[in-house]
């Protein structure tokens, strides 16, 4: 089959949907499929032989963080140069109601076309004031796919329509094998995210940390993830802050080192969590999961029988849950152990085959993807004169 992907966010700016289209790109693949994905990227981004550049992203406010999107008539042309070259069975769309590739492809293109919404989003008036421009792009998608059960529902809150679920996808094996780095071990907590996003939750895990420090004195944090250094730990007091270790960017191989290494992985997130990749990441590597209540996340966790769960954006609730994790090894080990038989429900061999039964479903005599050459982008927004 031939498959094309289109990805909304910046390649080169890491985050749970541009890994979740890497790696079912990849698996795909190994499948023996024929694989395209469009992307947004840097000139001087290395891209995989897979990947089509859609040119250079901005940064653009969206759903409660800063997108790397990609949109406009150029991008629209290089969409379309792409449909024609890549003659699709099915084109898989990510995010197509935000102002990216996706929207454009969706617009762009005819024919089979899977769409796979990942935002979750309860109150999105943005999204309601620009249900008029979406709708003739929406009408054109043949299968929908939410990744959790509250990204259906804000699709059908916002938008309409239905969406069947099918998790994120990880590669449970890869992080399951990973050796620890004794460097990373002792009594140590780790996180992974960007540092200056504040909806990761950095600033409720460095608020909750003296009091960790209080009740566990040789305990370190380890913090992977690109942003400011000085400015996340400013709120520590100044002997604190050597507890605190931070690794930059890391590669796959050490981010799943670092999951097999920490004795309790914490995930402070504050909200606009539709799934949560990095938690299924986790309990694949074999660690205690500590994790904010979200609902994506309760649901990830299997409401607490895969890992921990503390009250929002409530330091002192992370902090008791994390000396409570840190002194009860028992209790480590069993959530490690539930969270390993938990996870496997997530791995690319039951989520591949699932999102490769829709594919299957839209191009069943179907005729393959074209442009569609009806109007375009000036058209869509409604710029060209009656």
């Amino acid at each position: 089959m031939k498959i094309g992907i289109v990805c909304p966010y910046a390649w080169d700016v890491p985050g749970g949907v541009q890994f979740h289209i890497r790696d079912l790109a990849e698996h795909l693949i190994g499948l023996g499929h024929e694989v395209s994905v469009l992307a947004p990227a840097d000139d001087e981004t290395p891209l995989p032989p897979y990947v089509v550049s859609a040119g250079r992203a901005v940064p653009v406010p969206y759903n409660g963080s800063v997108a790397r999107l990609n949109f406009g008539f150029l991008s629209a042309a290089r969409v379309r140069r792409w449909l024609h070259e890549g003659t699709f069975d099915v084109i898989h769309i990510h995010e197509p109601a935000s102002p990216s590739l996706g929207l454009l492809a969706c617009w762009a293109a005819q024919g089979p076309i899977v769409a796979t919404f990942h935002t979750s989003n309860p109150r999105s008036r943005a999204m309601i004031a620009a249900y008029p421009i979406l709708q003739p792009a929406l009408e054109k998608i043949s299968a929908r796919i939410a990744v959790s059960e509250y990204a259906r529902r804000t699709l059908v809150e916002h938008l309409g329509g239905d969406a069947v679920v099918i998790p994120n996808g990880v590669d449970v094996d890869f992080f399951a094998r990973a050796e620890p780095n004794a460097a990373w071990s002792g009594r140590t907590l780790g996180f992974i995210g960007r540092i200056d996003e504040p909806r990761k939750g950095l600033p409720v895990l460095m608020a909750a940390f003296p009091k960790i420090v209080e009740a566990c004195p040789d305990v370190r944090l380890l913090v992977a993830g690109r942003g400011d250094e000085e400015e996340a730990v400013a709120s520590l007091p100044a002997g604190l802050r050597s507890k605190v270790e931070f690794l930059g960017m890391v590669s796959d191989e050490d981010k799943a080192r670092l999951l097999r290494s920490v004795d309790v992985y914490v995930a402070p997130n504050t909200g606009g969590e539709s799934f949560g990749i990095i938690l299924v990441e986790a309990l694949s590597a074999g660690a205690t999961v500590l994790a904010s209540d979200l609902d994506a996340f309760a649901q990830v966790l299997d409401h607490g029988g895969a890992g921990e769960l503390f009250a929002n954006e409530d330091p002192d609730a992370l902090a008791a849950a994390a000396v409570a994790l840190l002194g009860d090894p028992e209790r480590r080990a069993a959530l490690s152990a539930s969270g390993s038989a938990h996870v496997r429900r997530f791995d690319w061999s039951t989520v591949g085959a699932d999102i490769l039964a829709v594919y299957e479903t839209v191009t069943d005599g179907a005729a393959a993807v074209a442009a569609d050459e009806r109007t375009g982008l000036r058209a869509r927004l409604g710029l060209t004169r009656p």
